[in-house]
């Protein structure tokens, strides 16, 4: 039987003598810009995400009240259980 070869873990702290990572390249300012257009970028995608969801809720309500004035709709939906209106 082989043995297994162990694979050293890949989330290891970097060390000080370590390559130099592109955010420590990078000067706060630069960082500072990038962070708020991130931050941006997710107030973006919120509204859009809450301006969807609210037409979806909308279209539904005026599909709602458009079945309610329907009486075909409301003939087939209703309970045929005259007995309990007597």
């Amino acid at each position: 039987m082989a043995k297994k070869k162990k694979m050293p873990s890949p989330s290891r702290p970097p060390t000080a003598e370590g390559p130099a990572t592109l955010k420590d390249m990078l000067s706060s300012e630069v960082l500072d810009k990038l962070k708020a257009q991130t931050d941006e970028w997710k107030a973006e995608e919120n509204n859009r995400k809450e301006l969807a969801r609210k037409a979806v809720e909308d279209q539904r309500n005026a599909e709602k009240k458009r079945l309610e004035n329907d009486f075909g709709h409301l003939l087939e939906n209703s309970s045929q259980d005259w007995h309990k209106y007597k």
